[in-house]
C-alpha cells in the first residue's frame, strides 16, 4: 500500500452544536483538531494531546469525552457539544453561569474542559456531593488554582439546577 493510499481523505458528516458539517479529513486527524482548524470552534483547547489535562473535553454524543483522543472519521455520525454550543443565545448553561458567579476560572485555559466535564457530571447526577464533584473532574488539571473555587461552582450550578437533570 502506498503512503498516499494509506492516508487518503475520508469523507465526514457530523452535527457540532446543532450544525450539521460535511467535511473531509485524513484518517489520522484528530478530533479536537478538525474542530480548531477546520471549523474554528477554539474554545476546545489543546493542552496535551495526551488525555492527561481535559482542556479538550467535549461532548460526544451527550457524553464528555477527551477529543485529543479521537479520531475524526470516529465521529462520523455523531452530535458534538463545544463549548460554544452549551449556551443558548445569552442564556448560559448553569454550570458556565456557576464559573462566573463563584469565580471558577483564572486564566481560562481549562475553562471550557471544566465546565464540559462539569455539564456531563450534572446532566447525569443533578445534585452531586462535593466528592463527587470531585471525582468527576479528576481527569481535567488546572495548573492556576487549588479547585477549590471550580468546585464551588459546580455546587453552585447543582444548586440552580434544584435537583433536575439538565441537557444541552
Amino acid at each position: 500500500m502506498t503512503a498516499e493510499a494509506e492516508y487518503a481523505a475520508v469523507p465526514i458528516t457530523v452535527t457540532v452544536n446543532g450544525v450539521k458539517h460535511e467535511a473531509v479529513v485524513e484518517p489520522r486527524t484528530l478530533l479536537v483538531y478538525f474542530l480548531r482548524e477546520q471549523l474554528g470552534l477554539t474554545g476546545t483547547h489543546v493542552g496535551c494531546d495526551t488525555t492527561q489535562c481535559g482542556a479538550c473535553t467535549i461532548h460526544l454524543d451527550d457524553r464528555a469525552v477527551k477529543s485529543c483522543t479521537i479520531l475524526a472519521v470516529q465521529a462520523n455520525g455523531k452530535k458534538i457539544t463545544t463549548i460554544e454550543g452549551l449556551a443558548h443565545d445569552d442564556d448560559f448553561h448553569p454550570v458556565q453561569q456557576g464559573f462566573r458567579e463563584k469565580h471558577g476560572l483564572q486564566c481560562g485555559y481549562c475553562t471550557p474542559g471544566m465546565i464540559m466535564t462539569a455539564a456531563d457530571l450534572l446532566r447525569t447526577n443533578a445534585n452531586p456531593s462535593e466528592e463527587e464533584i470531585k471525582h468527576a473532574l479528576e481527569g481535567n488539571l488546572c495548573r492556576c488554582t487549588g479547585y477549590v473555587n471550580i468546585v464551588e461552582s459546580v455546587k453552585w450550578a447543582a444548586e440552580k439546577i434544584g435537583g433536575k437533570n439538565v441537557s444541552r
